[in-house]
């Protein structure tokens, strides 16, 4: 049985990997076309996941996969790889570089391992349980936040709430920042998180994220001193809905709940 360190050591192996089958493409020709759901994908998002692949393929051939772009290899090990090769294609096809490749491990359904890589930047977190992030291989930390006004907030995109998920967001925004006429952050994707991470944004809630969005994120985000959960507060793990809350600072929790649910 692998140790968490061997494991660590080959997720960053994964990243590296992911990251030299990216660059070519970005600001560059490539294919893309729309999937079943309507969401891009392109030649880079599936040429990073098939690297990732082959590597686990002769690495870790016991293992499962859950991956963006193939889908699921071996659904009952207790050991899961979960990819997303390009979190963030519209920004990459953008020639924004505020994408990220997302690695994690789950073990029993429980996200153990987690990295979040900007392959142009250069920009790497890596958590693991019981472990501190680190962010280029310094240490990263989330930054207290004592009071949910004045709390900078960011989401990916307004139109990836429905209507009342929207409302709960735009409630949590109104507390945040009713003294400031500014609104929150868009865009970002998994970068958003890894700059939570490193203590530069305090509060970034999501809606109807995938297992592969978000598995990575948590323990980048709690290896930092953050938290991260589902709209009620509790533990996100294989079986969540993919509503997440991720806070710089675990004590804001109740306030950010409060809000969301209207009381």
């Amino acid at each position: 049985m692998p140790t968490l360190n061997d494991d660590l050591a080959l997720a960053q192996r994964l990243a590296d990997a992911a990251g030299e089958a990216i660059r070519p493409f970005f600001r560059a020709e490539f294919e893309r076309e729309d999937k079943a759901d309507s969401s891009p994908v392109t030649e880079a998002d599936r040429a990073a996941e098939s690297a990732i692949r082959a590597i686990l393929k002769t690495e870790r051939p016991e293992d499962g996969v859950i991956g963006e772009e193939f889908g699921r290899e071996r659904q009952g090990a207790s050991r899961q790889w979960v990819l997303d090769p390009i979190d963030g294609t519209v920004s990459f096809i953008a020639g924004r570089p505020t994408f990220g490749t997302l690695i994690a491990l789950m073990q029993d359904g429980w996200p153990v391992l987690g990295v979040i890589d900007q392959p142009i930047a250069g920009e790497r977190w890596v958590g693991a349980m019981g472990q501190a992030t680190e962010f280029n291989g310094a240490p990263a930390e989330t930054r207290r936040c004592r009071a949910l006004a004045g709390a900078m907030v960011a989401t990916t995109s307004p139109h990836c709430f429905s209507g009342e998920e929207s409302n709960a967001f735009l409630r949590v925004v109104a507390k945040a920042q009713a003294q400031k006429r500014q609104g929150p952050i868009y865009g970002g994707d998994c970068y958003s998180y890894g700059l939570l991470a490193s203590g530069h944004i305090d509060i970034v809630i999501e809606a109807g994220l995938a297992i592969h969005d978000f598995a990575a994120l948590i323990p980048v985000v709690e290896g930092a001193g953050g938290h991260m959960t589902d709209w009620f507060g509790e533990p996100l793990s294989g079986s969540s809905d993919g509503n997440v809350i991720a806070l710089g600072d675990p004590a804001r929790l109740d306030d950010v709940l409060e809000a969301l649910h209207g009381n």
